[in-house]
């Protein structure tokens, strides 16, 4: 039995007939509880590739194994392992009409039929984690923006997802307020969860990463350690783009 939790092979996502290459080809496998930092120019393919993971972008070509089981293959229900992964996005996407509590009871409530109490007990564990109990029954209007991605962490938490993905979760925030939800990334990378960050802070992926992936046109061009990435990266290209970056 391998311990991958996840095995992507030739994944490819094409657009306009084949005219622009979002992905062309890419072979990722992720064992469980790493932490797996996707880096590279933006256009590069990263997003696609997180997005294509659960498929909210339909892959052109490939295959995307989520604990053995083809999830690309359109004969197996995608929405049961959707709620394996968790995804954290920009924009924090709660429910602007909901409270936090209720925001985070919903999908538990609905996908896994678990009770109310049930549901609300958990999200106020959640919460405690997070240093937000106190705003359970607030609005998101009433939230800064680093407090709306936490909740949004953690309501995707509530679905108890065996993957997160994170879609550049601090770049919609004022730098003051990055510090805050990487906090809460790193705390779940200590427990062992197993994550695929696209990020621009490269000190995150220094210090909490297994591996670190460099991609460009689509592709990986370069993994390794953080070591290996930031200190003695081998590809041109790595090395022109964290020359600019670092």
């Amino acid at each position: 039995m391998s311990d991958n939790i996840i095995k992507v092979s030739g994944l490819k996502k094409h657009y306009f007939d084949g005219k622009i290459k979002a992905l062309d080809g890419v072979d990722l496998e992720v064992k469980k509880g790493e932490v797996i930092v996707i880096i590279g120019p933006s256009g590069c393919g990263k997003s696609t590739f997180l997005r294509s993971l659960n498929l909210l972008e339909i892959p052109t070509e490939g295959e995307i194994f989520l604990e053995g089981v083809n999830i690309a293959d359109p004969k197996n229900d995608i929405n049961l392992h959707r709620q394996k992964m968790g995804m954290v996005f920009q924009q924090f996407n709660l429910f602007p009409h909901m409270t936090v509590l209720k925001n985070m009871c919903i999908a538990p409530m609905k996908l896994k039929k678990m009770s109310k109490a049930d549901a609300e007990a958990q999200a106020m564990e959640l919460l405690k984690v997070v240093g937000l109990e106190d705003r359970a029954n607030a609005y998101p209007a009433q939230l800064s923006g680093g407090q709306k991605q936490r909740i949004a962490i953690v309501r995707a938490l509530c679905m108890k997802p065996d993957v997160m993905l994170f879609d550049e979760p601090t770049s919609a925030l004022d730098p003051e307020m990055v510090g805050e939800v990487l906090d809460v990334m790193k705390k779940l990378a200590e427990e062992g969860m197993t994550m695929l960050v696209v990020t621009h802070e490269m000190g995150f992926a220094k210090e909490v990463a297994d591996r670190v992936i460099f991609m460009e046109g689509g592709v990986i061009m370069e993994e390794g350690t953080p070591e290996q990435i930031f200190g003695d990266p081998k590809n041109d290209r790595t090395k022109e783009f964290l020359s600019k970056v670092l």
